[in-house]
């Protein structure tokens, strides 16, 4: 997964319930296993494990809030 701080994706993440969600993310920064990152469906900060992330895709164009 090759992503940088400022990027913005889109992911499909299956939470530690098995919950499927997709989402756009900022990234916020990289560190190990973890993304910290602004969730652009709901303003709020998260960190997602890289494991769990099923899918990604770089957002291009307008950026979403």
């Amino acid at each position: 997964m090759k992503v940088k701080n400022g990027q913005t994706i889109e992911i499909v993440y299956q939470d530690k319930t098995g919950k499927i969600t997709q989402r756009k993310i900022e990234i916020l920064g990289i560190r190990e296993d973890r993304i910290r990152a602004t969730c652009l469906t709901t303003g709020s900060p998260r960190v997602f494990l890289i494991a769990n992330i099923l899918a990604w895709q770089p957002v291009h164009g307008k950026k979403y809030a």
